[in-house]
């Protein structure tokens, strides 16, 4: 028995129809994914492989915008470097989205605002990367940067580097936050050292340590609401 493809299907039902008959919004994840990629492979149909897709993934986006592209190409027969990276990019056009849609925080107000600050740029990492905000004396973040990038399980960091970018922007508090590729969200013996000398350092040049945010997947753990700083 032949494959059945696309073009076989009811037009209302193949996904680029479906989608300008009945709108976007009336489209699976499947059926979006197979827009992109275009085609599938000789025993599935593009529906079809986006299917098994979203499956080894979880059917979960977010999850989905992990995989890299030596994933997605040696996993999925179909799947070579263009449509690989067309899936990835248009994952990053939603985060970018979503950040830009957003309302900016003027304010470090909690936890969760820190934590909205440095989401897009660390979440969806495969290693650990360490940024700090700078806060000026009414809560407003004056700067936020990266400091420093490291593998899966530790990343190196310099207090010198941190202390200086915080003198020169004379700056009031610092948040510290940094990423757990593992999904674990506790901190480590190297996490707790790590915030302990910065805030020694940041004592003596009278800059507070305002938070150490841990972020995980969709998540995240702030030494200050713990009544660690």
């Amino acid at each position: 028995m032949n494959k059945l493809t696309i073009k076989d299907w009811a037009v209302e039902d193949r996904p680029r129809e479906k989608m300008l008959h009945k709108g976007v919004s009336s489209l699976s994840d499947a059926e979006l994914l197979a827009i992109l990629i275009g085609s599938g492979n000789s025993k599935e149909s593009a529906v079809q492989l986006s299917q098994r897709i979203l499956h080894f993934a979880d059917n979960n986006l977010n999850s989905l915008g992990k995989l890299t592209i030596k994933e997605l190409t040696n996993e999925f027969k179909g799947i070579g470097e263009a449509k690989a990276v067309t899936i990835a990019a248009a994952l990053e056009l939603g985060r970018r989205r979503n950040d830009s849609e957003r309302p900016r925080q003027e304010k470090i107000l909690c936890s969760n605002d820190a934590y909205l600050l440095f989401k897009p740029f660390i979440c969806d990492l495969h290693h650990e990367e360490l940024w700090i905000a700078l806060i000026s004396r009414s809560g407003k973040v004056i700067e936020k940067m990266k400091v420093s990038q490291g593998g899966v399980n530790e990343t190196s960091v310099d207090i010198r580097l941190i202390m200086k970018a915080a003198i020169n922007a004379l700056a009031s508090g610092i948040i510290l936050c940094h990423n757990h590729p593992s999904g674990n969200l506790s901190p480590s013996h190297n996490d707790d050292t790590l915030t302990i000398r910065l805030q020694s350092a940041a004592k003596l040049m009278e800059i507070k340590l305002l938070d150490h945010i841990i972020i995980a997947d969709n998540t995240y753990y702030s030494y200050a609401d713990e009544g660690k700083i």
